[in-house]
């Protein structure tokens, strides 16, 4: 017996094991997310555009030092340890061509004073790198207005799916996926350090659409479908499936590589985790519940085939 046949013998013969691992991500997740708001208090890593802040671009051209983002981060944070400052670079075949200066700033008068200060240890006029300001009642604003789309989104998703199937469990199937595919996904985003803007909760909408596609495609195949036996149409399921995955990925991984903007790399950095994450919540956890409701379904009518 070869390797894959061993492994798809175990993964027939031991489905209800396997469930215990999308289980205990999500379990593990949600901790992480409570954790997060208890000690935080937000669920998740706010970027400038989702809590309000300054964002100060400074093109590499204009100043007399190469300035490592670190070393920069650190002398800020001594001055102003009250605010989270974050500090990046971008870069082009290796050679960095501006400096991204973040701080949860958003203060008429303390905006001024800290682009003072940034005159003063970079060497550099204001006039000379952009600044970009978001008040923090416009970035809460922006932040329940996204929160908001995406819980519409989820329960428009989850009407629809249960209108295509006219059945509980399966539905139920595809709304857990879904929603355990955003969880693990910002849970791991979380301990990653990332904070999200705007363009990371448009990640986490593109997700939602994505996942619907593969469980849809996966439900629509073992329900709908009549010929040869349900195990059949999963692992042809499972072909397509993966091979969506896989070709996703690659475009991501490429867009990755080449990508010099931030909102790009963020996108696609969300949507590189949540891919693999939802590869096991279709292919193990819905299928295994496909599965047992399936097999419920088998018993049932061989019941009543009996009692008749």
């Amino acid at each position: 017996m070869s390797k894959l046949d061993s492994i798809k013998e175990f993964y027939i013969k031991h489905y209800k094991k396997l469930l215990i691992i999308p289980i205990l991500l999500l379990v593990l997740a949600l901790l992480q997310i409570g954790y997060q708001n208890s000690t935080t208090g937000d669920f998740l890593n706010k970027g400038v555009s989702l809590k309000g802040g300054l964002v100060a671009t400074i093109p590499s051209e204009v100043l007399d030092n190469v300035f490592v983002p670190e070393e920069l981060e650190r002398t800020i944070k001594k001055d102003y340890s009250d605010y989270d400052i974050n500090v990046k670079q971008i870069t082009d075949a290796g050679k960095q061509i501006a400096i991204i200066i973040e701080a949860s700033i958003s203060e008429k008068d303390l905006t001024d004073e800290f682009v003072n200060y940034l005159e003063e240890i970079l060497g550099v006029e204001s006039s000379n790198f952009n600044v970009e300001i978001t008040g923090s009642a416009l970035g809460k604003s922006f932040f329940k207005d996204i929160i908001f789309a995406l819980l519409l989104a989820f329960v428009f998703m989850g009407i629809v799916v249960f209108l295509y199937f006219r059945t509980i469990v399966p539905s139920l199937a595809v709304m857990l996926a879904a929603f355990s595919d955003m969880v693990i996904t910002l849970a791991i985003v979380n301990l990653m350090g990332i904070k999200l803007g705007t363009a990371g909760i448009v990640a986490f909408l593109l997700l939602i659409g994505y996942s619907v596609d593969t469980d849809i495609l996966l439900t629509v195949r073992v329900l709908k479908r009549k010929e040869g036996h349900y195990m059949d149409r999963i692992f042809s399921s499972i072909k397509t499936g993966l091979t969506m995955n896989l070709t996703t990925l690659a475009a991501v991984i490429v867009a990755l590589i080449i990508s010099q903007s931030e909102i790009i790399t963020q996108i696609m950095t969300i949507l590189l985790i949540g891919l693999i994450v939802d590869s096991i919540n279709t292919w193990i956890q819905n299928v295994g519940i496909l599965r047992l409701y399936m097999e419920h379904k088998e018993k049932k009518a061989k019941k009543d085939v009996t009692t008749n």
